[in-house]
């Protein structure tokens, strides 16, 4: 089976377009479909474990907030993400489209490159960071197996030491290679990865909490308190969901594979808020019992796993992260730019060339710079957030607001301009008026100092915005017509 497999005609009557349609851009057919609620669960399982969300979360111990603070935070942010997630699955899963393909509805078959390449273009970043992310953990692994490895890393070229640039093409190869055999690998490593990784985290935290007699410290020695404290656990949970802003939005790339609701709604129960609670557990014992041994904040799960005493500990615990982060990747931010590639260039890319393509991109943008860089990633984490924010709420009050559910898919796939999302020119101008002022005001919430206290909800305050400017201003007509004039519109399941 190829990366294409599964995937029905979506409409291919002579009026389909060849410059919207191709074999991975078509819906799944249901019958097809393999994703059961244990790989939706691996999704999470892996993702939650990331390197990135271990630094977030640590941080929080280190800017004062308490065990229960930070328990907290994630309960909130947990229940936030399940209904944002399920909704966003939902819609995946009726209509068996690729985010790309999803964004026509509301913005058009031309005007959904605009989301499309703001999504793609984030994740093909944040590929080459996590790349570099694991590519750094092998390194620090094989210079504790080889000694002799530590001159390899006296020489850089273009800011990355020989090592790393062996580790880093390395990885990036592996990465390549699985994404080359299509979604039913991806598939199949995340149901792998997922109990090493779920394994792993919860070996060393029970061996840090070993190592700290039993007992570890459930704040920093200057915990937050009153109003301070309740402003950083809000802002906590918030943040924690611009996290997740780019996987909100393209979730369908998975549960369009999905074999029914029920599969969406078990495999997120379990793999977000028992998942993410699991994960703030593991967080405040690793945290809270290192500062107990020395009063030092670790800032990532990689600043105990290098210290393991252990040698075969160490290697295991290394590959384990190394293995977890390649998970993170394929899902987060490999698929998505694939997709967008592929609706970019349907006639000349297909899955396999665009995740060649997105690779390359990831490596030439030179990633360690970025990463190495605090002004461009918080920059870049903000403006991620302001963007995104006003780009779901558009996409979400079109699809459940205004259609109801209710899409004429083979309309998906035609530039007619009688088609249902041809709008004007193949853009809709009502999305577009309520994007740029969400966006604008989100983009100056996140980035300006003078709006700090609030800068955290940025995503929140976007989304919204965008969602009722477009609810107020949207068409609101039914338009479900054929090829023949007749109404075909997909009934609400």
């Amino acid at each position: 089976m190829t990366a294409t497999d599964n995937r029905v005609a979506g409409g291919t009557t002579g009026t389909t377009s060849t410059a919207l349609y191709s074999h991975d851009l078509a819906p799944t057919k249901k019958e097809g479909r393999r994703w059961g609620a244990y790989n939706v669960f691996t999704l999470w399982a892996n993702d939650v474990h990331s390197l990135g969300n271990y630094a977030f979360a640590i941080g929080l111990f280190a800017l004062g907030l308490s065990v229960w603070g930070i328990l907290l935070a994630f309960l909130l942010a947990s229940a936030l993400l399940f209904l944002l997630l399920t909704l966003s699955g939902y819609m995946g899963h009726k209509t068996g489209v690729p985010f790309p393909v999803m964004s026509r509805i509301a913005f058009g078959v031309k005007g959904a490159q605009i989301p499309a390449a703001v999504r793609g273009a984030v994740a093909i970043a944040w590929f080459g960071i996590q790349t570099y992310l694991a590519s750094s953990v092998l390194n620090a692994l094989l210079v504790a197996l080889f000694p002799g490895l530590a001159s390899w890393q006296e020489h850089t070229a273009l800011g990355l030491s020989a090592l790393g640039w062996v580790t880093f093409l390395a990885l990036w190869a592996v990465q390549v290679l699985i994404v080359s055999y299509g979604m039913h690998v991806i598939r199949r490593y995340m149901a792998v990865a997922a109990p090493i990784t779920l394994i792993t985290m919860c070996a060393l935290a029970i061996w840090m909490f070993v190592r700290a007699g039993g007992s570890i410290s459930l704040s920093t020695a200057q915990p937050l308190t009153g109003a301070a404290m309740w402003l950083q656990i809000l802002q906590g949970a918030a943040l924690w969901v611009v996290i997740y802003g780019t996987f909100v939005l393209n979730f369908c790339d998975f549960t369009r594979s999905a074999r029914s609701r029920r599969s969406i709604v078990v495999g997120n129960l379990i793999g977000i808020p028992v998942n993410m609670l699991f994960f703030a557990t593991i967080v405040v014992v690793l945290s809270g019992a290192q500062f107990t041994l020395d009063g030092r904040v670790i800032t990532s799960p990689t600043d105990i796993v290098q210290n393991v005493p252990n040698l075969l500990m160490l290697a295991c615990a290394s590959i384990a992260l190394v293995v977890l982060t390649i998970a993170v990747n394929l899902m987060a931010n490999f698929v998505a730019p694939i997709y967008v590639l592929v609706n970019l260039f349907p006639r000349r890319l297909n899955f396999r060339r665009a995740g060649l393509v997105s690779a390359l991109i990831g490596l030439a943008i030179l990633p360690w710079n970025l990463y190495n860089s605090p002004v461009v990633v918080n920059y870049f984490l903000g403006g991620l957030g302001a963007l995104l924010g006003p780009v779901f709420g558009v996409i979400m009050a079109d699809y459940w607001l205004l259609r109801k559910t209710r899409v004429n898919v083979p309309d998906l796939y035609r530039e007619d301009p009688g088609g249902d999302f041809h709008y004007r020119g193949g853009y809709n101008p009502r999305a577009v008026w309520a994007l740029v002022p969400a966006a604008a005001i989100a983009v100056v919430v996140a980035l300006l100092p003078a709006f700090s206290v609030v800068a955290g909800f940025s995503w929140f305050i976007g989304a919204i915005l965008a969602a009722a400017i477009y609810s107020a201003i949207g068409d609101r007509r039914p338009q479900f017509r054929d090829v023949d004039g007749e109404s075909i519109a997909v009934p609400a399941e």
